[in-house]
């Protein structure tokens, strides 16, 4: 048993070397829980160790620690936080591409509803009565509905 730790001591790099690699592979197995990130510090720590062998497996663990911290924060404050959603998801509000834009009424808004062309589709509209041809802003979208204004010059 002697015998382990006294080749363990004496190879402590390939020991780090080998942990880095199945923390990696369980990265790949289990997503998403940063032991891509502490895969990356055992690496980390088995070049030290193939450099400093002499620094024993209580400096190896301090530079893992080290290590494994600031993989982390670099990880999650370089590569996650692009990833987050910023403002109100787009998704399923198509509608509000039209906010802004101008089409013309293609049936007259009597009391309030109409239809406006919208490229080669007619959408029903909500707004001022207004005649056939006048030209409308959406100023909002509420399901299928274009609420407009007419346009001011």
């Amino acid at each position: 048993m002697e015998e382990l730790f006294i080749w363990g001591a004496e190879n402590a790099h390939w020991l780090w070397w080998a942990l880095g690699l199945l923390l990696l592979a369980g990265e790949m197995v289990i997503p998403g829980v940063y032991l891509l990130w502490i895969g990356v510090a055992g690496l980390a720590t088995g070049l030290v160790a193939f450099f400093m062998p002499g620094m024993g497996f209580d400096g190896h663990g301090l530079v893992f620690a080290v290590f494994g911290a600031a993989s982390i924060y670099i990880g999650n404050r370089y590569f996650y936080t692009r990833f987050k959603e910023a403002g109100e998801p787009t998704v399923n509000t198509r509608g509000g591409y039209h906010v802004g834009r101008v089409y013309s009424v293609c049936t007259a808004i009597v009391n309030g509803r109409g239809h406006v062309t919208v490229g080669d589709s007619r959408w029903l509209a909500e707004g001022p009565d207004m005649p056939e041809g006048a030209k409308v802003r959406v100023i909002a979208v509420q399901g299928t509905v274009l609420m407009v204004e007419p346009l001011r010059d």
